[in-house]
């Protein structure tokens, strides 16, 4: 199995699902995270990554780290200081369409959506409400361009698209698709050289469908247009990753290793769940399991079974431990005083 990884943790994504896959992983195989300084939640994003952005690195006596999956605006050189030269790096896109309607919701509190009703608003001017200058205004234009470390309001040129889709080819592994999770993960699961029960998840930092509207053709070419580099990736990106599944795996057995994925994951919430399935934050009944609730979105989470034994109850509760609280976890682990 591979063991050193570098996840670009794009917002939005289902990258809070991946994030706990590799805190998994990374825990039971006594892996080192690349933690933000501090033990923050992001390694000083928005700002371009830096090594000295790491907790327990240093110019003078660098060290490298198995994982490196917190938030971060992607610079490679500074990323190369912290990880292995064999790492595997990997990422994960969304459609944007759904990415800024998600956005909208999530980063309702940012200056370019606060002033904002509506996301149709918005987008009927998104002059009058989005200021690039503004410290917080790439949550509102081509977010996915600006975590991969490009200008999000550069312009749309065939030859700038290509040198930026160059850029991440060459930098990058494997780019997932989070509308086609399992198939994503079937993908990672081969890469990595990792077992199934590595790569099952339950789905974490997603919000309650009450929150979420159905978009009209029209606005949904408006999104395509103001995030016109995101869709550029995307678009990009979604064919490479079905021609990588029909080259390395078939369909066949792509549809056949999705459909022992499923069937592990329904075993677990059948094990692990109260319920089977999310529940609203109001509802959970462990505070510790609780995750954040951000701006005007309702994030839902899970209620674990009473009466399981030690060793299920400790699998369990990795799968459902919203990204804050295990992040935290494993950094006090890992930093642990050492005693004399």
């Amino acid at each position: 199995p591979k063991t050193d990884i570098v996840f670009l943790k794009v917002h939005k994504s289902a990258s809070s699902t991946v994030m706990n896959i590799l805190f998994r992983f990374g825990e039971t195989h006594n892996l080192t995270f690349a933690f933000p300084a501090g033990g923050g939640n992001q390694l000083f994003y928005p700002h371009p990554f830096l090594a000295r952005f790491v907790q327990g690195y240093s110019a003078r006596s660098p060290r490298q780290f198995n994982i490196l999956c917190h938030h971060m605006r992607f610079l490679e050189p500074e990323v190369q200081k912290v990880v292995s030269s064999s790492a595997i790096y990997f990422s994960i896109l969304r459609n944007p369409v759904q990415l800024m309607e998600s956005s909208f919701v999530y980063y309702k509190g940012t200056s370019a959506f606060s002033r904002a009703h509506s996301l149709e608003e918005f987008l009927s001017q998104p002059y009058n409400y989005y200021n690039p200058a503004d410290s917080n205004s790439h949550y509102a234009k081509n977010l996915m361009t600006f975590d991969f470390g490009f200008n999000p309001d550069g312009e749309v040129s065939p030859e700038r698209v290509q040198l930026m889709l160059k850029g991440i080819e060459e930098s990058f592994d494997l780019l997932l698709i989070s509308e086609y999770f399992d198939e994503s993960m079937v993908l990672l699961k081969e890469m990595l050289c990792w077992d199934l029960d590595s790569v099952v998840s339950f789905p974490l930092n997603i919000r309650d469908s009450s929150t979420k509207s159905p978009l009209s053709d029209t606005i949904v070419e408006k999104i395509k247009d103001w995030n016109r580099l995101d869709w550029e990736i995307y678009t990009h990106f979604n064919r490479t990753f079905w021609e990588r599944i029909n080259r390395d795996i078939g369909q066949e057995r792509m549809q056949r290793e999705v459909k022992a994925l499923r069937e592990r994951q329904a075993e677990l919430a059948r094990t692990c769940l109260q319920g089977m399935g999310s529940v609203a934050p109001k509802d959970i009944k462990d505070s510790s399991l609780r995750p954040l609730q951000h701006g005007n979105a309702k994030i839902l989470g899970y209620n674990i079974k009473q009466g399981l034994d030690k060793e299920t109850e400790r699998m369990c509760r990795r799968l459902v431990t919203p990204e804050l609280q295990y992040s935290s976890a494993l950094y006090k682990k890992q930093f642990a005083q050492k005693l004399p």
